[in-house]
């Protein structure tokens, strides 16, 4: 294989080009094939051989002919949304959610498979759902696994994809300590073993779809907050305008003390953010103020509700608290604004899209009041756009972003141990001078 000085084989080139079309194609919409070769700083005929590969692979269609100044009429070129599927899912507070969905990704299936008792996070069940939700959604759609790039899952906790036989998940909060996701879910069967399981957390899968397709769309960084029963975010730190290759990282922002000797938060420490923040603390401080009543031990979704129903009514009880709750917000997100300086903070989450509209204003200015004035008057604080499948949709990118850096390709070509370009350089010129020397010797 004919390697560049680089050490890039053709192969990679050609990987490259493929990728390169394929993002331009999906984030820019239909293009014609000599539009390609400016967005993609690709020769002519480099994007005629490109085209040429993804349309004979099924990746490429029609998508309708435009008049040209003068010329002859141009076809555009698109991502054909058919030619493969996703599957993405959010291991949630309450529930397992599973979607599937094509490569454009509209939504073909979904279900959801409730945690009983709400909030148990015993990894059986959570494996069982996840084996059912697979079957059920293919059924539902019709489909099977031959076009499946992969299924992405969204999870709480750090999540250790370099463990020794796979994936591994630490979630303190949730009392898993060390679970061999990956292998607990391979051994279930329910995909094959060429289509790979991605896993990442739920926070990062949340920031990614943001900075895809939502709110986050266009800034260079960001960082995305996820706001459920706990709390925790996302720092995306390379934001690119066609989105295909944003990198970041997910924070445990959530376990920052914000309070010496302070609550205690479900991690077992004392003082963090997240006792004072998430759904389950923000409600727990209502219910020791004498409000809420029943609704407090029943569904989060609804005692929440119910909160921002006392609020609305001018309860006072209610409005405290959730003037505390956005105080406490506030100076957590001035520490990120002072550490990482983002262009964008965005709020999600099913307790942050509740909560949003009644505490943001509030929010921004507590942000404001404890950051440094030059990074708090560069950032700007909103809701994320997605709504409540933006975790799913965000899990869904991970087996899409994988196809996306293969150029392509559902099943990864075996990797070749080449010798990069200098090494061959040096190896041939001593091969040379070896044979001139023998010459001489004759």
């Amino acid at each position: 294989m004919t390697t560049g000085r680089s050490g890039r084989t053709v192969r990679d080139l050609r990987r490259g080009n493929r990728s390169a079309v394929l993002q331009r194609l999906y984030f820019g919409g239909p293009m014609s094939r000599q539009e390609l070769g400016p967005a993609t700083g690709l020769s002519s005929g480099s994007v005629s051989n490109v085209v040429g590969e993804l349309v004979a692979d099924g990746l490429l269609e029609e998508a309708g002919i435009v008049d040209s100044d003068g010329g002859r009429p141009r076809t555009l070129l698109r991502v054909a949304p058919g030619s493969a599927h996703m599957i993405g899912i959010d291991v949630g507070e309450t529930r397992v959610r599973v979607e599937l969905f094509d490569l454009a990704l509209t939504e073909l299936a979904r279900t959801e498979l409730p945690l009983q008792p709400r909030g148990c996070y015993d990894v059986g069940p959570i494996v069982d759902h996840v084996r059912t939700g697979i079957a059920t959604v293919l059924a539902q759609a019709g489909v099977g696994t031959d076009r499946l790039l992969g299924v992405g899952i969204g999870v709480p906790g750090i999540v250790d994809r370099d463990a020794t036989g796979g994936t591994v998940v630490h979630g303190q909060t949730i009392g898993w300590d060390a679970v061999p996701l990956e292998a607990l879910l391979r051994a279930t069967g329910a995909v094959p073993p060429e289509v790979p399981y991605i896993i990442d957390n739920g926070a990062r899968t949340l920031g990614q779809a943001e900075m895809w397709f939502g709110a986050g769309r266009g800034a260079r960084n960001a960082v995305v907050v996820l706001f459920g029963s706990g709390v925790g975010a996302s720092l995306i730190t390379d934001g690119s305008p066609d989105g295909a290759t944003t990198e970041g990282a997910p924070l445990e922002w959530g376990h920052l003390t914000v309070q010496v000797r302070g609550r205690r938060c479900r991690c077992g420490a004392l003082g963090c953010l997240e006792a004072y923040t998430g759904a389950e603390s923000l409600l727990a401080r209502w219910a020791e103020r004498g409000g809420g009543g029943d609704s407090v031990a029943g569904d989060e979704e609804e005692a929440l509700a119910a909160l921002l129903a006392a609020a609305g009514g001018g309860d006072q009880v209610a409005l405290n608290v959730l003037e505390e709750t956005a105080e406490y917000l506030g100076a957590g997100l001035s520490d990120v604004i002072n550490l990482f300086q983002p262009e964008r903070i965005l709020i999600g989450g099913w307790a942050g899209l509740m909560l949003g509209p009644h505490i943001l204003p509030a929010v921004r200015e507590h942000a404001t009041r404890y950051s440094l004035r030059h990074p708090a008057a560069r950032v700007t604080i909103d809701m994320g756009s997605l709504g409540p499948d933006a975790v799913t949709v965000g899990a869904a990118t991970l087996p899409l972003a994988a196809f996306f850096a293969t150029g392509g390709r559902r099943t990864p070509p075996e990797p070749v141990t080449e010798a990069p370009g200098w090494q061959t350089s040096l190896q041939t010129r001593g091969g040379s001078v070896a044979a001139a020397g023998g010459q001489r010797e004759r």
